[in-house]
């Protein structure tokens, strides 16, 4: 018998007991939703992990000096002690496609003092407005406003505040080592406040106008340490770099370019070792439907052996029966999966869309240097949908091998006489 036969006599077989192919597809379908949110949930995870990682203050890519790391010194700035023509560099970052914003930084180790009290803080130096549109923490302000540009005006971390015990309006003295060998020191009015949720930033960085941190050390405008940049798909970073190092190369200026997959490895491993995890929850999943499959498969079997002893007495070969209950079991998987799907859709719409965020219950937490917030956010996958489609489709199949071999193997003649 040809191909065809055999596939309407497998899809007819799965409509003869209607109650028993709905609960089964029902489990098949529920096991393939639940991969898909468990799976969805993980890499939802992921994505806040990086854009809380890297979106807060590092951005997604960085120039800096070839010997700026790793002790940040004062005197690396990019191009040496001649410096750079800042905006050429911004304008190569902000031609290519992947980059949506670049800012230039500078960095200061300063202490902070005021009345009795005084802290060590990392001072940096930046241009409000480009800045919050690479990374979060300019936009932190939990009171007060951003500094304004040219003005000996900061804003500080709450950890700042209960240390120093100051507030909005309040002068700080602020001391730290310049680039020509004199100690620079000025007085500061506290325009704002941040809170990141991370308590070791909102006690170690203070935020100021990057022109008065250059005249504060005694950097020429030319000299920045870093200009960072946002990335519109962040997995592209290493990508990106490689472009952009390359047009650089050509300027001579000694600047490395480094993707955040760099200077953040922790959640690049987390992130492998979750996405590897998907295949362990795959097997977990349909492993255990495979034996709901097998059952209602050896049951569907046992029920019509007479049906299969008297297609082989009429000429039918053992492999027709086999592949007749293969056919059967993969139209029992197509129509779970089309249930699973069903299933699936608006799950991931809604939790994708309108997540429940626990935090009211649960709060925020730290995690890889991230702040995390429990919002259950899932993120679509499409090789997610694809792979655990195949795998539900494997495990209807490989479920009914046993019976159907069980099947092959009866002798027609003892099956009709009732032996």
């Amino acid at each position: 018998m040809r191909v065809g036969p055999w596939w309407r006599i497998g899809w007819r077989n799965v409509a003869r007991h209607r109650r028993r192919t709905a609960l089964t597809a029902s489990a098949l379908a529920v096991g393939y939703a639940a991969v898909m949110l468990m799976v969805g949930w993980m890499d939802g995870i992921i994505v806040q992990m990086v854009d809380n990682g890297t979106g807060l203050l590092t951005g997604q890519l960085q120039v800096q000096d070839q010997d700026y790391l790793p002790e940040r010194s004062l005197y690396n700035t990019i191009g040496g002690r001649d410096g750079i023509d800042v905006q050429t560099i911004l304008d190569v970052l902000r031609a290519d496609p992947g980059i949506s914003a670049a800012t230039p930084r500078v960095y200061v180790g300063a202490l902070l003092s005021s009345g009795e009290a005084t802290t060590a803080v990392m001072v940096m130096g930046i241009d409000d407005e480009q800045e919050t549109a690479v990374a979060r923490l300019a936009g932190s302000l939990v009171r007060g406003r951003s500094p304004r540009p040219g003005a000996n005006e900061v804003v500080i971390g709450e950890g700042i505040v209960r240390k120093l015990g100051s507030d909005l309006g309040d002068e700080i003295v602020l001391v730290a080592p310049a680039a020509d060998g004199s100690m620079g020191n000025d007085l500061f009015t506290v325009t704002g406040v941040f809170s990141t949720g991370l308590a070791l930033l909102d006690r170690a960085y203070a935020l100021a106008p990057i022109d008065a941190v250059q005249a504060l050390v005694a950097l020429e405008a030319n000299r920045v340490h870093e200009i960072a940049a946002a990335i519109d798909d962040p997995w592209t970073a290493p990508e990106v770099a490689d472009r952009i190092n390359a047009r650089l190369t050509a300027l001579d200026l000694g600047a490395e370019v480094r993707p955040w997959t760099t200077y953040r490895p922790e959640i690049v491993d987390y992130a492998r070792l979750a996405r590897g995890s998907f295949w362990v929850i795959i097997l977990i999943v349909f492993g255990m439907a495979a034996f709901g499959v097998a059952n209602t498969m050896l049951v569907a079997t046992f029920e019509r052996r007479r049906e299969f002893a008297l297609l082989m007495a009429l000429g039918a070969r053992p492999n027709g029966v086999v592949r007749s209950l293969a056919y059967e079991a993969f139209s029992l998987g197509v129509v779970s999966l089309a249930a699973g799907i069903a299933v699936a859709a608006p799950l991931m719409i809604w939790f994708h869309n309108a997540p429940p965020d626990l935090t009211s219950i649960f709060g925020g937490f730290t995690f890889a240097g991230a702040f995390l917030r429990p919002v259950l956010r899932v993120e679509y996958s499409m090789s997610t949908a694809v792979w655990s489609g195949l795998a539900l489709l494997l495990t209807s199949v490989l479920a009914g091998v046993y019976p159907a071999l069980k099947a092959a193997r009866t002798p027609p003649a003892d099956t009709l006489q009732g032996r």
